[in-house]
């Protein structure tokens, strides 16, 4: 539950309520759409014959259309539940749904999410007969709630969150070339930046976004092949180099490598945070610049990523060879720089408790 004063000041904690329980509905959604998407492409018929429906396409495609459909009613619901509580959960699914059905996406659903918690935060407030108060939060709460942001999110913001999405939407999948270097060098090094953080969420769910709308589409989501392999760069390279360049890292760093790996893989960025935040003025800036550099790659050679996740695990819905060159280029550039910069790791020096029973004897 948030106060007036705290609901702007934990506002960052409230978006990363929302996105951290939007994420797996996301992803799974969209690895069976785009799995959906890819068997359907692989999928020869001869010109003007009637074909039977596949059923597993099928299932996969319902699956995850649903999964990708619930993405924006998640996160407005577990914003407005971050701010007050459960009361806020039914209208931050309903009033996020209403922003999807008015065009006006995650931006929309996100601003319907808060405006839901900050409502029915108020709406606690008022004092009723002590006969009436348990239908506050199961009855009162909600309907007054779901009526108020519903109508704002219909008549008042729904029309302009749809045009800067659209807007948005078409300049950032038009870029190509220069432009299309640019978007995923910023989109990589915003990734690396915080691995995990309000930053690299940002980038993230703007990407998703874009992912779930080209999908449907039917078309290949180049804009999130950098971030797709941004997600897993930093992981992977820091494991690898775990083993390689053994002096610059500790016992239990070393030990850490292969569950740094295995995570990077499997698209879990914060398998880096313990390295990052052991030398965070050295590694936050490699992690950036690898994480930029293979961006920017992946921008030039038009990688994409079907599939609203990161990682080795959604090579099936990229294009695989591009994404591979683009990421091992990316690792070389991490490890050069943290062979440079890195300084070689000292273990601190242990005192022994013999010597300091022998010299406090003798002061005493």
């Amino acid at each position: 539950m948030s106060s007036n004063a705290s609901v702007f000041k934990d506002m960052r904690q409230h978006l990363m309520n929302g996105v951290s329980h939007m994420i797996p509905v996301v992803v799974t959604g969209g690895i069976l759409f785009a799995f959906a998407t890819m068997l359907s492409m692989s999928t020869v018929t001869t010109e003007g014959a009637v074909t039977a429906s596949n059923p597993v396409i099928d299932l996969f495609k319902q699956v995850g259309g649903i999964g990708l459909g619930l993405m924006v009613p998640v996160l407005a619901a577990f914003i407005a539940n971050s701010i007050a509580d459960r009361p806020g959960i039914a209208p931050g699914i309903i009033c996020g749904q209403l922003a999807v059905n008015v065009g006006s996406g995650f931006i929309g659903g996100i601003i319907a999410g808060v405006l839901a918690g900050i409502v029915a935060e108020q709406i606690k407030r008022i004092k009723l007969p002590q006969s009436m108060q348990s239908l506050m939060p199961i009855l009162i709460i909600p309907i007054l709630t779901t009526l108020i942001v519903g109508a704002i999110t219909l008549y008042v913001i729904g029309g302009p969150c749809a045009w800067l999405l659209s807007t948005l939407t078409t300049w950032l999948t038009s870029m190509s070339g220069t432009g299309a270097i640019l978007i995923g060098a910023i989109t990589g090094a915003m990734i690396g930046f915080d691995l995990g953080g309000p930053v690299n969420k940002v980038a993230y769910s703007t990407g998703v976004a874009i992912v779930g709308t080209e999908v449907a589409a039917g078309a290949n989501c180049a804009f999130f092949g950098p971030i797709a392999l941004a997600i897993c760069l930093p992981p992977i390279a820091l494991g690898i180099e775990s083993y390689l360049l053994r002096g610059k890292f500790s016992d239990e760093e070393r030990d850490a490598g292969i569950g740094a790996i295995i995570m990077g893989a499997c698209g879990i960025t914060e398998g880096a945070i313990s390295y990052t935040t052991a030398d965070p003025g050295r590694l936050i800036p490699i992690n950036v610049i690898a994480c930029a550099a293979a961006g920017g790659i992946a921008g030039a050679l038009g990688v994409y990523c079907n599939a609203a996740w990161g990682g080795l695990v959604v090579l099936p819905v990229t294009s695989a060879l591009t994404y591979l060159i683009a990421l091992a280029v990316g690792i070389a550039i991490h490890a050069g720089l943290v062979f440079l910069l890195k300084k070689d790791y000292v273990k601190p020096e242990t005192v022994d408790a013999s010597d300091e029973d022998v010299d406090f004897e003798i002061e005493f």
